[in-house]
Formats: C-alpha cells, sequence, structure tokens
C-alpha cells in the first residue's frame, strides 16, 4: 500500500513507521525537515508546516495515497487542512483517551459523542489539549461523515524512549527524596507500551474499518504501586508532599481503556504488568548511572 506518514519522526512514530515498512508498505514521511529520521532511503520525504494551510495544499495536492496516517494533528484546523486536499482512500488520526470527560473503569468508544459536542474552528494553542483533541474529532466525526476516518484513542504512551519523561518523573523524585505533590496516588490507571503504540496503527492500515478504536495495554495500575515498586528495588523511600513539585499525573481520574473492538479486529495486546517493572527498572538504572 502507499502510505502517507505525517510524522512519524519521534517517539512511537518511528516504531509505526518500522511496521509498516516491514510490512513492505511504500510510505512517504511528511514532516518540516528540520529534524533527522532514521529511516534512511527506506521512505520517500516531502515537507510541509502542520499548521500552515498553503504549506499543507502544496505538499499534498496532486498525489493519491491508499492510507494518510496523521501523527501530529492537534485541533479541528489541523483536520481540516489535510482532509480537504489529501486524495486517499483511509485517512487515520492519531486521537487520544484525554476526549473522554471524564476517563472511568472500561471507557469504551460510545463514551465520546463525536456529533453531540459544538465544533469550533481552531488552533491548537487555542485551548487545552483535551478540548483541542476533542475539537479534532468533532471535525471528523461531523464535517467528514462520508469519508473513511479511524480515530485511534490511546492513554498515556510510555517506553524507553518516552520523551516526556513523565514516569520517570516519579522514579527520580523518589530515589533523590524530592518531596511530590500527588493528587491520585491510588487510582488505578492504563498505559500503553510506546512499541505497541506504533505496532497498533500498522496493524489498522488494510483493515476495512472506520471509526474510532481504542488502544491499551491491558490491566491497570496505581501510581502507589509504581512508586512502592521504585522504593523495595532501591531501599529509598518516596516523599509525598502537598508542599511538593506536582506530578505530571495529576488530574487523572480512576480509569481503565477497554480495547474490545481492536481485540474484535484480531489485535492482542500486552500485559501491563508483564513489561512495566521492567521499565522501571530500566529508569531506575538510568537515575542510578548519572548518579554514580
Amino acid at each position: 500500500m502507499k502510505i502517507l506518514v505525517i510524522g512519524g519522526t519521534k517517539f512511537f512514530g518511528i516504531h509505526m513507521v518500522n511496521a509498516l515498512l516491514s510490512k513492505g508498505h511504500d510510505v512517504t514521511i511528511a514532516t518540516r525537515g528540520k529534524a533527522a529520521d532514521p529511516f534512511g532511503d527506506k521512505v520517500r520525504r516531502i515537507f510541509l508546516e502542520r499548521t500552515e494551510e498553503e504549506s499543507v495544499q502544496r505538499a499534498l495536492q496532486g498525489t493519491h495515497y491508499d492510507v494518510v496516517i496523521d501523527k501530529i494533528a492537534y485541533c479541528s484546523n489541523d483536520i481540516k487542512y489535510v482532509m480537504d486536499v489529501v486524495d486517499c482512500d483511509t485517512y487515520i488520526y492519531m486521537s487520544s483517551t484525554a476526549i473522554y470527560d471524564p476517563k472511568h473503569m472500561q471507557t469504551v468508544e460510545e463514551d465520546f459523542d463525536g456529533m453531540g459536542g459544538e465544533l469550533i474552528w481552531c488552533d491548537r494553542k487555542d485551548f487545552s489539549y483535551e478540548k483541542v483533541k476533542r475539537q479534532a474529532e468533532y471535525t471528523l466525526w461531523q464535517q467528514y461523515p462520508d469519508r473513511k476516518w479511524i480515530a485511534i484513542r490511546y492513554p498515556f504512551v510510555i517506553g524507553e524512549d518516552d520523551y516526556t519523561k513523565r514516569l520517570l518523573f516519579y522514579v527520580e523524585h523518589t530515589m533523590k527524596s524530592i518531596p511530590m505533590n500527588i493528587d491520585n496516588v491510588d487510582c488505578k490507571m492504563g498505559f500503553i507500551r510506546s512499541e505497541e503504540a506504533g505496532e497498533f496503527m500498522a496493524f489498522l492500515v488494510d483493515k476495512d474499518v472506520d471509526g474510532a478504536f481504542n488502544g491499551a495495554s491491558d490491566g491497570t495500575i496505581s501510581l502507589r504501586e509504581i512508586i512502592e515498586y521504585v522504593e523495595r528495588k532501591t531501599g529509598l523511600k518516596a516523599v509525598m508532599d502537598e508542599t511538593g513539585e506536582d506530578a505530571p499525573y495529576n488530574g487523572e481520574p480512576e480509569y481503565s481503556i477497554c480495547t474490545d473492538k481492536a481485540k474484535a479486529l484480531g489485535y492482542e495486546f500486552s500485559q501491563l504488568k508483564d513489561w512495566i517493572y521492567e521499565l522501571l527498572d530500566y529508569y531506575i538504572q538510568e537515575i542510578q548511572g548519572v548518579e554514580n
């Protein structure tokens, strides 16, 4: 298949492109061209400014793609700039479980009503992350109901290559006894491994489906479980205090993400607790290496 990936040169986008290439797809990546990518001559390249309508039009007009994967769309205008000009059979948008208001245990795709909210044409800086991502989905549901599109919704994506360092925050602060203000320490939460996040996106490109799909590793874990694991492994003690540094997952409710729709297609997600402790070990060793 001829596939255009908008973005794809960072974090789990790299795993996604590698998975597409391993399946024999003809991949073109569209970026600003300001950062190197690891794909060498395995991909074609085009260049655009993702948030500038004229730049997107110049880059995408005149070429057909079987699938367009938009890894870096955030808001309604981002969706519109691509959908109004691109010629493709399927458009895949990287959405987020942040659109659910609120997330809860066994959150299902139908918990977000794409037709029920007011569509506002906006740029990513106009509202909070959660609101602009909702506006992006409202655009697909309300403006392009006759186009074939897929919205993939992930919770927090984590892995050794996680540039956000949000999970690392809890490991580092525990090991260095830096006070943390955590407002949801006992809430069960969902995650997905970065390799898996990329692979599931690649899995969907040749499936005859549309609409929204959740993706998440099976199971949940609380921040208390994470912190207590680090304490046991290191013999160090976390300092949790309301006057401490605000933790990155603050404000998240207790939730899990139902992936039954994805599993019905034949995709099996990993068990969260089969790999998250190995990731914590990696972070522990990283901190110990810095200290030594």
